[in-house]
């Protein structure tokens, strides 16, 4: 039975270049590519970061009850298509999802097994650094724009305590080992096969990422965007 990876973050937590360096270097994890009603931004293409479709398009698809979990986000539709579970389980692959607290919710709802995890940043302000640098390359440097993903944060950070896991991206090279360890773990535990490598080390640092045993970790993240 393939296991579904849920990955969800606050806009601008780093959560895609880990998404991305997990992919990498863990073999037999499919990615599901979320649909969206918004348009694309900066070098963004079709079928790379997101499959680019109008709303018409996806009413269309949600009628047929094509999605695994959907929201509207500012507006914008995006949605997660059962295919991409089906395919998974049909290859003997594992699954993983990089979506929002919402579709997140949803998928938890509908498979209760799925391994969910939180990826928070360090502090508040230097998530509001990482919002304005990622705003002057994609050339909106609205601060309108910039305080509504800072305040979308904050509410999508009160969600935490729905989620098995808890990782921190403060450190780059540390936060991909953690996310590593905690795919490494849950695998091991489902199969009981024996993990390649340091185990104990491996195992050690997956639990350390376990809601229950982070929250001292993370108390002051939370204070910054109290």
């Amino acid at each position: 039975m393939s296991i579904v990876f849920i990955i969800s973050a606050p806009s601008g937590s780093g959560k895609s270049t880990l998404v991305n360096e997990l992919r990498r270097s863990v073999p037999n994890l499919k990615f599901s590519i979320s649909y969206t009603t918004r348009p694309p931004r900066g070098s963004e293409h079709d079928g790379n970061e997101y499959f680019f479709i109008s709303r018409p398009e996806f009413e269309e698809m949600l009628k047929r009850d094509e999605f695994l979990e959907h929201a509207d986000v500012f507006g914008n539709y995006y949605g997660t298509a059962k295919r991409f579970l089906r395919e998974a389980r049909e290859t003997g692959s594992d699954l993983l999802l990089d979506i929002d607290v919402q579709g997140a919710k949803q998928i938890k709802e509908k498979l209760p097994e799925a391994v969910s995890i939180f990826v928070l940043p360090p502090s508040r302000k230097e998530l509001e650094q990482r919002l304005r640098r990622r705003s002057h390359a994609e050339g909106v440097e609205r601060e309108d724009v910039i305080q509504r993903r800072l305040h979308t944060a904050s509410k999508e950070i009160e969600n935490y305590p729905n989620y098995d896991y808890i990782l921190v991206n403060d450190r780059l090279e540390q936060s991909i080992d953690d996310l590593k360890a905690i795919v490494l773990a849950e695998r091991a535990k489902r199969s009981g096969a024996a993990i390649a490598g340091d185990s104990e080390k491996i195992l050690a640092t997956a639990d350390r990422c376990r809601r229950c045993n982070a929250r001292e970790n993370i108390d002051s993240i939370l204070a910054s965007f109290a």
